[in-house]
């Protein structure tokens, strides 16, 4: 029986490449996040590539307000009795393509911070709670997507803080959720390639030292990440909780 794994942020990007991962295995995938149109588009390459896994079925709301992520919760129970894998992949950073003089001054520090809090923090925390009662026991798995921001900032800090308080969320969920046989872990991804999550903004010259500072001397790739939740989603890691795993080549040795 395929399994019910949810993937917010699942439109593009890392959680996209997370979502293919498993429909590549034949497992229901439910897409999640703010815009209906980028998690229709991705429904239907999905059902394109693996025509032979369930149909994968979007859910569009905005995750860090509790009613949306009720409403999402409350769109998978009228489907499915229980979630297999939840990826919390929701996120990015608002100080890139915030407009000339947004993040100034003070109300411009709080209006990053803040942003940064609710796209990074909340859409996980929220999404999670939302549906911690209908994780599948024994066997389920929480997966929450870092940051290596979380160890060594980010130009704005507010990204790397929001980033950095998945790590004791995890770990209160975990001694929450490990009586019940529920595994909850951080993929913490360095610099990766082919995603929007600059918007534009990466030089060259900034994008040569993020590869540089890796020793595996390349730049992350979204399947890197994917197949790292593909893992830990698998009876194999059924110990392995309360973990940041980080996948980034080494970079976050500070090189």
């Amino acid at each position: 029986m395929a399994r019910v794994v949810v993937v917010s942020g699942g439109g593009t990007g890392i959680g996209y490449a997370v979502a293919e991962a498993f429909a590549g295995e034949g497992e229901q995938v439910v897409l999640t996040g703010r815009r209906a149109e980028v998690l229709d588009r991705a429904a239907e390459r999905l059902r394109a590539a693996h025509p032979g896994a369930p149909a994968p079925v979007a859910l569009a709301a905005d995750l860090s307000d509790p009613a949306g992520a009720g409403l999402v919760a409350a769109g998978i129970g009228e489907r499915w009795e229980r979630v297999d894998v939840l990826v919390n992949s929701a996120g990015g950073n608002a100080a890139l393509g915030a407009p000339a003089g947004r993040t100034d001054g003070l109300a411009g520090a709080a209006w990053h911070w803040q942003e940064n809090f609710r796209a990074n923090t909340l859409t996980a925390v929220l999404l999670t709670e939302a549906l911690k009662e209908r994780l599948a026991a024994p066997g389920g798995r929480v997966l929450l997507i870092g940051s290596i921001a979380a160890y060594r900032g980010s130009g704005s800090g507010s990204y790397g803080a929001a980033k950095a308080a998945l790590h004791p969320y995890a770990y209160d969920l975990s001694a929450e959720l490990g009586p019940r046989g529920i595994t909850v872990n951080v993929i913490a991804p360095g610099y990766v390639a082919d995603t929007g999550f600059f918007r534009g903004a990466l030089s060259p010259e900034r994008e040569k030292t993020l590869v540089e500072q890796a020793d595996t001397r390349r730049a992350g790739r979204p399947s890197d990440v994917a197949e790292t939740a593909r893992w830990l989603a698998s009876p194999g890691a059924g110990h392995l909780t309360a973990q940041i795993i980080q996948v980034n080549g080494g970079a976050e040795h500070g090189r």
